[in-house]
């Protein structure tokens, strides 16, 4: 399979695995709502499993663990010997971490709410139901990564949809049994705590077992070694001890974020409405961002190992414009259609009313964040994970004080909008430092031309959206069929879409952006397509 070929198989897979997200999270609000104390609850309680896994992820498995699993990959037993150390110490760390985090689960929960009495503790016992994901998070990441050095890539890309299946059938069983919307905090027994947290957890169960599946096409057959002495662990030691700060200092920033949202919770949009805006909003970047940018920084770090530092040069400005295009509109059409967005994940018009304020407030960090990718791989391709380090740090220090500044001068039905924001205003000022201190390293950047194609997107960007906000205003606005239910809301958000793209690119032919060839031949490369 050609790369364009297995680079369309991931995107394929991603973006079917974050349409089948989105519906997860729809029936999970249908199931336990989106605004109330129990369904807060629970989403603090289900992402602790990432907050952990990520330390391992980003520490362990991606600076220590993916290098060696290539390098070991080229051997002539393909890499069975060692990796089967690797096997049976990742399992062992894996183990010994998700016990950790079980004992540890009151301050895990203390530590990224602010809950007290029976929301507290409700959390904590859907906290035991999750944290079990630890473990196969783990192993689905390093099955996954060894599977992609054998160049199997469709399965890691694609099981993810298991999880998101059997966790909708779980949701389901639910309302079945329970019923659906907000059910009162004192109404949660055991059987339906365990019900709602051990449908999480099995869900990230299922996906791990559906990848072991396609462990056969590695030919491996590994044992468990535990000799693990002079398997070279220490070599990018470096590396991963950057990533390892950079990541707790995003976690400083999340622990003070979700103190702050969490005093909302109950009638007001708090942390559930938080991570399905965040789970919106993180659609485009996934898609086009990570889709897109990534053949650019393989490109880019290709050049920065030559000495070619004018071809990186290019290479930034090339990428930011591409991106950018594709970015501007997609911000600007979210925003014209948030409220029929917004109420995919809402049991009414308020809360959609009240979500589409935190969505929006996100969408203002969209473009920094797409330009920040480019900026921020720009580093990496020289090998520089300090540098980073610090303008995230920037970042953190900003978005802490954003947080703490809303919740001080907001009351509680603006106050998780607010965060939103001023995240999205950190965002900003983290990516006009990094550019500055890429600057420094590289010499001239010519920014100035990609300010002025943002600036000539935005132009093109903001009638058409004005028109798809004037399209759900003259169908009702709040009263209109666009908010009547899911249907509704589907259907409306596919006409904003359209009247969006159609106008940015009608807009965009006048103006004559270069840009669209540039955009549509990458798209023809990803598919493999000459």
């Amino acid at each position: 399979m050609s790369l364009g070929r297995s680079s369309a198989v991931i995107a394929a897979g991603t973006l079917a695995s974050r349409v089948t997200g989105l519906l997860r999270s729809m029936v999970l609000v249908a199931a336990i709502g989106a605004f109330g104390l129990a369904n807060d609850a629970f989403y603090t309680a289900n992402i602790l499993p990432n907050y952990v896994f990520q330390v391992i992820s980003t520490g362990v498995i991606t600076a220590v663990f993916v290098p060696l699993i290539v390098r070991w990959s080229t051997a002539k037993d393909g890499g069975q010997r060692q990796l089967s150390k690797l096997f049976t110490l990742g399992t062992v760390v894996m183990l010994g971490v998700t016990a950790v985090a079980l004992v540890v689960a009151p301050l895990l929960v203390s530590l990224f709410s602010h809950y007290s009495g029976p929301q507290f503790d409700l959390a904590v016992a859907f906290a035991l139901w999750c944290l079990p994901q630890v473990f196969f998070y783990g192993m689905f990441a390093l099955i996954g990564e060894t599977l992609n050095a054998r160049r199997v890539f469709g399965p890691y890309a694609w099981t993810p949809i298991v999880n998101n299946v059997v966790s909708i059938a779980g949701f389901l069983v639910f309302i079945a049994i329970y019923g659906g919307g907000s059910m009162p905090i004192e109404e949660w027994d055991p059987g339906s705590i365990a019900l709602l947290g051990g449908t999480a957890t099995a869900g990230i169960v299922a996906q791990t077992v559906a990848l072991v599946i396609f462990w056969r096409k590695t030919g491996l057959r590994l044992r468990p070694d535990f000799r693990w002495r002079g398997m070279g662990l220490g070599e990018v030691r470096r590396v991963a001890t950057w990533s390892i700060a950079m990541l707790l200092v995003g976690y400083v920033v999340t622990a003070v974020q979700q103190q702050m949202i969490s005093t909302a919770s109950g009638e007001n949009a708090s942390v559930t409405v938080w991570q399905n805006a965040w789970l919106v909003f993180m659609l485009p970047y996934s898609l086009i961002v990570m889709s897109i940018g990534t053949p650019y920084f393989t490109r880019m770090s290709e050049h920065a190992a030559a000495g070619r530092d004018a071809d990186v040069r290019a290479d930034i400005g090339t990428s930011t414009r591409v991106l950018g295009m594709l970015i501007v509109i997609s911000a600007v059409t979210l925003m014209a259609a948030a409220v029929p967005l917004s109420r995919l994940f809402a049991t009414n018009t308020a809360e959609a009313e009240g979500t589409a304020t935190v969505l929006i407030g996100f969408l203002f960090g969209l473009v920094p964040m797409a330009v920040l990718f480019i900026v921020q791989r720009a580093f990496y391709a020289y090998g520089d994970t300090r540098t980073p380090f610090f303008f995230t740090a920037f970042q953190a220090a900003l978005a802490v004080a954003g947080a703490l500044a809303a919740r001080a001068l907001l009351g509680d039905a603006w106050v998780t909008a607010g965060i939103a924001f001023s995240q999205a205003v950190a965002s900003l000022a983290q990516v006009i430092l990094a550019s500055w201190l890429l600057r420094r390293h590289l010499g001239p950047l010519g920014m100035l031309p990609n300010v002025w194609a943002i600036g000539r997107f935005t132009a093109a960007a903001l009638p058409a959206g004005a028109t798809g906000y004037a399209v759900y205003l003259w169908t009702g606005g709040p009263g209109g069929w666009m908010l009547s239910g899911l249907a509704g809301a589907v259907a409306g958000c596919v006409v904003i879409g359209l009247v969006c793209s159609v106008i940015y690119a009608a807009l965009l032919a006048i103006f004559r952006a270069p840009e669209l060839s540039a955009v549509t031949a990458t798209l023809r490369a990803r598919l493999g397509r000459p």
